[in-house]
C-alpha cells in the first residue's frame, strides 16, 4: 500500500468521511443483502481516459470497511488508463464493498481528476522551461492527497502551508506601506534559508522589487505581453519570474512563452472535475483482468 494512505491526516480523513456515510449504518444494505450477504467480486473500471491518483486510498477505505476484503490495484498512481481500463479489483464480502463503494469513489474520482489535469497543463507547457505548480486553493483537509495527484499529473508543488516560504502577497504590501518596506522587514526577519518572493502587479512594484532585491517576483494578473517584458526586466536583475492570476488551460504555453519560470494555477485543485470511475459487481469472483 502507498506509505500516503498511512499518514495519520489521511487515516483521519479516511475516517471522517466514512463516518459521514456510513456512521448511521447502511439500511439499504442491510434490508437487501442482511443475513443472504455472500462473495462478490467487483472492478473499478476507468469511464473515460484519465490519470489515476487515489486507488490505494481506495484500498485502504475497502479494507478499513473489512480487512478481509482482497483489493489489487491493477493501475498504478500516475498511470494513463483508457475508458473501460480496470484501475483495481475488489472480492469479499458484498455487503462490505457496497459499504465502502461511494467513500471509495470519492476520493479516486477527486483525486484523479486533479491528475488528469495536471497532466494537460504539464503538456501544454512541454518544450519550455516554465514549470506549472499548484497553489494552497485546496479542499479542506485534502491538501496532502490533492497536492500529491498534482505530481501525479505531471505538475509540480508550491507551498504546503504558510510556513513553507515567503510570500509576500498584494495584502501584506498595503499592511506595510510598500513592496520595498515588505521586502526590507522580510530580509531583516526571514530565516536565511528562505528565499523572497514578492507580488507585483505592475512597472513600479516591479522596480521596487528589483531595487529591494526580492529573490522572485510574483506577476500577479498580467497579460502575457506585459509578462514578457516585465520577465525581461526581472530576469537583467537575477530573479526568478512567477506568473498568477486567471491561468487556464488555453492560456498557459502563452505565459510560458512569455518567461515565466514558474506558472502557479489554483485551477489544478479547485477547478479539476472528478474523473468519470465506476464500481462494476460481478458474482465471478476470480475477477481475471
Amino acid at each position: 500500500m502507498n506509505p500516503i494512505a498511512n499518514l495519520p491526516d489521511v487515516v483521519a480523513l479516511i475516517e471522517l468521511a466514512l463516518s459521514e456515510d456510513l456512521g448511521r449504518g447502511d439500511v439499504t444494505t442491510l434490508s437487501v443483502i442482511g443475513q443472504h450477504d455472500k462473495p462478490v467480486g467487483a472492478r473499478l473500471v476507468a469511464r473515460q481516459s484519465l490519470v489515476v491518483y487515489g486507488a490505494e486510498i481506495a484500498q485502504a477505505v475497502f479494507q478499513r470497511v473489512d480487512s478481509s476484503l482482497e483489493v489489487t490495484v491493477e493501475l498504478l498512481d500516475g498511470a494513463n488508463a483508457e475508458s473501460g481500463d480496470t484501475v483495481l479489483t475488489v472480492t469479499g464480502s458484498a455487503g462490505a464493498i457496497l459499504k465502502a463503494e461511494r467513500t471509495a469513489l470519492n476520493f479516486i474520482q477527486r483525486l484523479s481528476g486533479i491528475a488528469t489535469m495536471s497532466h494537460q497543463f504539464a503538456a501544454a507547457v512541454s518544450g519550455t522551461s516554465a514549470r506549472v505548480v499548484d497553489t494552497r486553493k485546496t479542499t479542506p483537509g485534502y491538501r496532502v492527497l490533492e497536492k500529491a495527484a498534482v505530481r501525479s499529473g505531471g505538475c509540480f508543488n508550491h507551498r504546503a502551508d504558510l510556513g513553507s516560504g515567503i510570500l509576500i502577497k498584494d495584502n501584506h504590501i498595503v499592511a506595510c506601506g510598500s513592496v520595498t518596506i515588505a521586502v526590507e522587514r522580510a530580509k531583516k526577519q526571514a530565516p536565511h534559508s528562505l528565499r523572497i518572493e514578492v507580488e507585483v502587479e505592475n512597472e513600479s512594484e516591479l522596480n521596487e522589487a528589483i531595487t529591494a532585491k526580492a529573490d522572485i517576483v510574483l506577476l500577479d494578473n498580467m497579460t502575457p505581453a506585459a509578462v514578457r517584458d516585465a520577465a525581461a526586466k526581472a530576469h537583467q536583475a537575477g530573479m526568478l519570474v512567477e506568473v498568477s492570476g486567471g491561468i487556464t488551460l488555453k492560456t498557459v504555453a502563452d505565459y510560458a512563452r512569455a518567461g515565466a519560470d514558474i506558472i502557479s494555477a489554483g485551477a489544478l485543485t479547485h477547478s479539476a472535475p472528478s474523473a468519470d470511475l465506476a464500481l462494476d459487481f460481478s458474482l465471478d469472483v476470480s475477477l481475471d483482468v
